[in-house]
């Protein structure tokens, strides 16, 4: 039981606000140390106790080595780099204002373009923070101003600014490619179908509600949402570069020619090159950049040596097995591991971010699946449908924060925990679909 003594106790300290990566990484020694020495017995005293536990940390090295040697997850700095890059050339501010001159004409138009645009933003960048941030300094603004109520605007740029947590090129799907063992290309060609429909659904709902009700999202006034030929010229020239980039990056891989490693340097070359085309080229520009892609990767690779550290001791002190002996014996055995699973990561993502719940909570699961003969590309998908639902679930979504620390006062912080809450459910009911229909889309399902 000591493994899941440590679980619990190393989900009370993260809830408690203590930092992650060394949450999971003192959590992990301490508790190594413990059991380790615990095995040696007590009679040599407690300093030779402890030291005994320690061995047990013999071979970290080799797995931090073994983690710095593994390529796939150099995609991880090039992609945010290139995000990074792309935010700073006002790329979302260009194709903001001219989607919404396109579709301003339409009721819930500003809405339709605020989503269009976080899915170019998505597969352009994957950067969840910047897109949410960029939507909601241009986009909110101005829906505000022709009369767009608070909660559809709030929850329309939050759930539209997360779309890079499931869109290609996704961090998530990289990470959760490197942890459950399969191909990062396979996993991006299996999310882009699942994407798509978020995406339509997110827009379905938005013409739905502001048909039946005309006041939610108004159309523009005609004299101000007639569109000249010189905007939609302008329109598709703000559309196309990002849209190349696209090509270029996903298309490489799922053509074969390129890895999502090499196709992430070709991306962040091709970022710059557009920073160049839309003129905001500085070396400032990309000092900044680098920087802030450093300390985003000095993030997510501390925790990873944490979680390591973790899921090591975890295993060592018996805990995988306590875990898989609960989850097979579960009713429904193959369904009803995978509702538990999907409906425990649901929970969490209430309280915790998606890079804990990936490090630690899925390599315990993973071999289960695995022994359950369950189509890991589509447990993947699963997972990371999941996952992006917890940037938008109250109280800690990540997106709500970053929304409301841009938007006008007028916007309190429950219009936008009520405002998601409809785009909350959309992604469930996606997710069910996902579950329920995976040959659909194109997944095996239980057995290959």
């Amino acid at each position: 039981m000591i493994g899941i003594y440590m679980f619990f106790t190393a989900l009370i300290m993260l809830l408690a606000g203590f930092p992650v990566a060394f949450t999971f990484g003192g959590v992990a020694l301490v508790f190594g140390i413990y059991s380790e020495g615990f095995a040696y017995g007590m009679e040599d005293g407690f300093i030779a106790h402890f030291f005994y536990g320690l061995e047990l940390f013999e071979m970290m090295p080799f797995r931090v080595y073994s983690i710095m040697e593994n390529t796939i997850l150099m995609a991880i700095p090039l992609f945010i780099f290139m995000g990074i890059v792309l935010q700073k050339t006002k790329l979302a501010e260009q194709l903001l204002e001219s989607m919404g001159t396109l579709f301003g004409s339409v009721r819930g138009g500003l809405a339709i373009a605020t989503i269009l645009v976080g899915a170019l933003l998505a597969a352009s960048t994957g950067v969840v923070g910047a897109s949410v941030v960029a939507m909601g300094v241009i986009s909110l603004p101005v829906m505000l101003k022709y009369g767009y109520c608070k909660k559809l605007s709030t929850g329309t740029i939050c759930a539209s600014g997360t779309l890079g947590q499931i869109i290609p090129p996704s961090i998530v799907l990289i990470i959760l490619g490197d942890v459950l063992g399969v191909a990062v290309g396979d996993l991006f060609k299996a999310a882009v179908l699942p994407g798509l429909i978020l995406v339509g659904s997110y827009i379905a709902y938005v013409l739905t509600v502001s048909y039946f009700n005309k006041e939610l999202a108004p159309a523009m006034p005609v004299e101000e949402n007639t569109v000249k030929k010189d905007e939609i010229i302008k329109a598709i020239k703000s559309i196309i570069p990002p849209l190349a980039l696209i090509v270029v990056v996903l298309g490489s891989i799922f053509a074969g020619i390129a890895t999502p490693t090499e196709s992430s340097a070709v991306g962040g070359v091709g970022a710059i090159l557009l920073s160049i085309l839309y003129r905001q080229f500085s070396w400032t520009i990309m000092k900044d950049a680098a920087l802030e892609t450093v300390k985003i990767t000095a993030m997510v690779f501390t925790i990873l040596l944490g979680a390591t550290a973790f899921s090591m001791v975890f295993s060592y002190t018996g805990g995988e097995e306590l875990v898989e002996e609960f989850m097979t014996s579960l009713p429904g055995e193959k369904w009803g591991f995978l509702i538990l699973v999907m409906v425990a990561i649901l929970i969490l993502g209430f309280f915790i971010d998606f890079v804990e719940i990936t490090f630690i909570v899925i390599p315990i699961l993973y071999p289960i699946a695995q022994m359950l003969d369950i189509d890991m590309i589509w447990f993947g998908i699963l997972i990371a449908m999941n996952l992006q639902t917890s940037f938008l679930t109250p109280p800690f979504g990540f997106a709500l924060f970053y929304l409301k620390g841009v938007a006008p006062k007028v916007v309190q912080t429950m219009d936008i925990y009520k405002g998601v809450l409809p785009f909350i459910l959309i992604q469930v009911l996606v997710l069910a679909s996902i579950v329920m229909f995976p040959e659909f889309y194109g997944f095996s399902g239980f057995g290959e």
